[in-house]
């Protein structure tokens, strides 16, 4: 049952289903471009999350009492409307498999980093929510072997393009930023650019499968040594 949730003096917050599942990020990516078209003037920001979509509003011509009444019809729309499968894009995204993390996750996992390599490889991921920083995509579906929780201290510098996991997800850090993920690899694209459009290259619902690349590759695809 679809819940809205006051989250702050100006934004509502749609819990769209209870667990996430294959087909809710692009379909929750569709609500929001419906959004957009419908109601542009009135909101300010959309944030998708795995279950959520968060509307930040402009206060000076809503509330989210008024916001939730424009909602419903459109609500029930969505609800019986669904999102054919291939409109997910699939991204195969190079590797150098050299994080700083590697050893220790593959002792902590009881495997070898060949076996961390090519579990972590061999997944289609899916962009499930794109935040923390721009262009952070969270990809869900890591290995249940790999599930690990985050650093206890996090790193207050994670080079930009570090290939990370924690919890049952993974993801790129597209800048360089404070991060508390266990890093295994690097990757030589740069996966947000503000002058480009889109900026990211990855959106909710999008496929991604890793592929693994040596070091020269690495370097030679403009990765940063």
């Amino acid at each position: 049952m679809i819940r809205l949730e006051p989250a702050g003096a100006e934004a509502l917050l749609l819990v769209l289903a209870d667990e996430p599942d294959a087909g809710l990020p692009l379909r929750i990516a569709a609500l929001a471009e419906t959004l957009r078209q419908r109601f542009d003037y009135l909101l300010v920001d959309l944030v998708p999350g795995w279950t959520t979509l968060l509307l930040h509003y402009d206060l000076t011509l809503t509330n989210h009492q008024a916001l939730a009444a424009h909602l419903g019809p459109l609500l029930e729309e969505w609800l019986a409307t669904p999102v054919p499968e291939s409109a997910a894009r699939l991204h195969e995204i190079p590797i150098w498999y050299g994080g700083e993390d590697l050893p220790w996750v593959a002792e902590a996992c009881r495997l070898s980093e060949e076996q961390v390599i090519a579990m972590h490889s061999d997944v289609e991921y899916q962009v499930g929510a794109i935040g923390f920083a721009p262009g952070f995509a969270y990809l869900g579906g890591l290995d249940a072997r790999l599930a690990l929780p985050r650093r206890a201290s996090p790193r207050i510098r994670v080079p930009a393009g570090s290939l990370a996991i924690a919890e049952r997800q993974t993801a790129i850090y597209p800048q360089a930023s404070p991060g508390g993920w266990h890093l295994l690899g690097r990757c030589p694209w740069t996966l947000f650019d503000a002058r480009r459009e889109p900026p990211c290259p990855l959106a909710l619902g999008d496929r991604v499968r890793f592929v693994s690349i040596d070091e020269a590759t690495y370097l030679a695809e403009g990765g940063e040594p």
